[in-house]
Order: C-alpha cells, then sequence, then structure tokens
C-alpha cells in the first residue's frame, strides 16, 4: 500500500476546495522521484527542520541582544510560535497544514545574527542590498547542502519569500502564514517587553486592549478567531477591519515603544560595528572564508560581496561574537 497515494486521495476528501492539494503541487526545480510515505509538503517540512539553518536559529536574536534570562524569545522560538498558529488557523479553515507547516518554519531562514539590527547593517554596507527574506529563499535554494539547496516545492518557496507585510502570497496557507507571522511577534514581543520590565500591560492603550484583549492570551484569541471566523468558505485570508486596524495600531505602538527604545536597543550599536567589521574584513582576506563558502565564489561565479553577506547571516549571535574576538581582539600571550 502506497501510504503518500491514501493520503492525498484522504486530502481531497477533507480538505476546502480551496486548499492547495499536495498532488496538485507545481513541483520542485529538480524533479525526485516521489516518497511512498510521506506528501510532497510533508517532505519539505521534514528537510527544513533537519537543515543546518533551522538548528542555527536558536542562537538568533529576536528583539533583545544577549538577554541575560531564559525566557526571551529567540528566532527559532518565534519561528515555533508562528507554526503553531498557522497550523491552528489552516486547521480550522481545512487548508492544507503540511504546507503551513513548511513554510512557517522555513520563513526566517535567512536571518542575520542580531535580528533586524544585523538585517539593517548588512542592508547599509553591501552594495548588492540585503533582506532576511529574499536570504530565505537564498538559503532553501542554494546555500544549504553545499550549493544543492533543499529543492523544495515552488509553493513552499512562494510563501517564505512572501511572508513580508508587502507580499501576495500565491496560497491561502502562504496568506495564513504571512498573519500569523504578525500575530505571533507582535504578542511575543509584548510579553518580552513586559518581563524586560520596558512597560506593563496597563502601559498599553486602552483603545486596543478594549477591542484585542488585556493579555497575551486573550489578544491571540482574539486575532486568530477573527481570521478564521472572517475567512471560512473564502478563497482569502482576511481579519474584520476593526480587529486588523487594532493589530496593525498595537504594532505601531510596538514600534515606538519596544522597537525603537533605547533601553531595548542599547547593544545595537555593538552589533552594528561588529558585522561592519567581520564584512570588511572578510571582503580584504577571502582566504579566510570556509572552504564551502569560497567555493561559490571559485566554482559558481557568485559575487563576493553576496557571499560574504551569506557566511555572515548565516552566524549565530554567540558565532560572530567570537569570530570577531578571535580576529580583532588579542589573545592572551602563552609560552
Amino acid at each position: 500500500m502506497n501510504i503518500r497515494v491514501e493520503q492525498e486521495r484522504r486530502e481531497h476528501e477533507y480538505l476546502s476546495r480551496y486548499a492547495s492539494f499536495s498532488d496538485e503541487s507545481l513541483g520542485r526545480d529538480r524533479p525526485e522521484e516521489q516518497c511512498e510515505m510521506r506528501t510532497i509538503y510533508q517532505r519539505d517540512r521534514d528537510r527544513i527542520l533537519h537543515c543546518k539553518a533551522f538548528r542555527r536559529l536558536k542562537h538568533k536574536t529576536q528583539v533583545f541582544l544577549a538577554p541575560t534570562g531564559d525566557h526571551y524569545r529567540t528566532r527559532l522560538t518565534h519561528t515555533l510560535e508562528v507554526s503553531q498558529i498557522a497550523r491552528s488557523i489552516s486547521r480550522a479553515l481545512r487548508l492544507n497544514e503540511d504546507l503551513t507547516e513548511a513554510i512557517a518554519l522555513g520563513h526566517d531562514l535567512g536571518h542575520t545574527p542580531f535580528g533586524h539590527a544585523g538585517e539593517r547593517t548588512l542592508n547599509e554596507i553591501c552594495p548588492l542590498g540585503f533582506s532576511h527574506y529574499k536570504q530565505s529563499i537564498r538559503v532553501v535554494e542554494l546555500l544549504e547542502k553545499d550549493g544543492k539547496g533543499l529543492n523544495l516545492t515552488k509553493e513552499v518557496r512562494d510563501g517564505i519569500v512572501n511572508h513580508r507585510t508587502s507580499g501576495n502570497p500565491s496560497t491561502l496557507e502562504g496568506k495564513v502564514v504571512r498573519l500569523s507571522d504578525k500575530i505571533a511577534y507582535i504578542n511575543h514581543d509584548i510579553d518580552d517587553a513586559i518581563r524586560a520590565k520596558i512597560f506593563s500591560e496597563d502601559d498599553i492603550p486602552k483603545i486596543y486592549t478594549s477591542i484585542l484583549g488585556n493579555s497575551t492570551k486573550t489578544r491571540l484569541n482574539t486575532m486568530i478567531n477573527d481570521i478564521v471566523l472572517n475567512s471560512m468558505d473564502k478563497n482569502d485570508i482576511v481579519m474584520s477591519e476593526e480587529i486588523g486596524d487594532a493589530m496593525q495600531s498595537l504594532r505601531q505602538f510596538m514600534f515606538g515603544s519596544l522597537y525603537l527604545n533605547p533601553t531595548a536597543k542599547s547593544e545595537e550599536v555593538k552589533a552594528y560595528k561588529l558585522i561592519t567589521e567581520l564584512y570588511e574584513y572578510y571582503m580584504n582576506n577571502i582566504d579566510a572564508l570556509p572552504d564551502n563558502y569560497k567555493m561559490f565564489i571559485e566554482k559558481m561565479d557568485e559575487p563576493l560581496e553576496r557571499v560574504v553577506c551569506d557566511y555572515i547571516a548565516g552566524m549565530s549571535d554567540q558565532y560572530s561574537v567570537a569570530k570577531f574576538e578571535e580576529i580583532f581582539v588579542p589573545a592572551s600571550w602563552k609560552v
């Protein structure tokens, strides 16, 4: 018995007519023999989960650089929370949960050390520019497996590259992830800000909490339920105007109170200096790049500037600090 074929058959019996069916995928750039047990989107999810870039997310900043507590979010825990929210919405709407999960797990693979501070730095100093959503696609299409990439389906890659605010995913599952990303970071960043005593729950304007709720739990329930109720039996993923406007306004509040807060961002100047120094060092010392990155320049004619960004963007916070110390900080002299 071919388990995959049976799963594909059951999808057509159960999923919404607007869902992305596994046996109707546009496929991969390099055709592969199908797995007898897993659907095409289940294989994509597993490939992302087991790749090196995914594991490195556990030591990459979400909002707070080098927090002293164990309970602040990292880029990995953010990714897992996005996945959980997106799966809940997709399950309720009878969309393809496997496709949703694959997009969610892969959406931030291209993030730099030190979060958006690192992304802004590389975008400023690299003449080719840099953005994490484009880097996420570069990771899965090229950088993983030494230039072979993960050979993911077109639907998963479309969802990853379009998860940003201005993105327009071609599948409903991608649209679910796009909204779930915002729901996740707004709510968990509030939780982290309260933990860090940046502000308290009472400091959040009542005009927003009266609509969305006055705790992380109630806000999550409000936003998720609103999407499900307003997207049921529709070929789109939408929020009501009231909840959508309140969520966007709360996001703007977060920019003023947290994302641009001097206390929360106090270490970003150091991160900018560290990444800039590393970039200039590797631009002038190509031989110092690892062999698997030099290969992209020597055998695949990739621009030096892009490969240096690839290497730095792939670093965890700790690894980038360690490389900086190795290169620029004098070591203790030993006999």
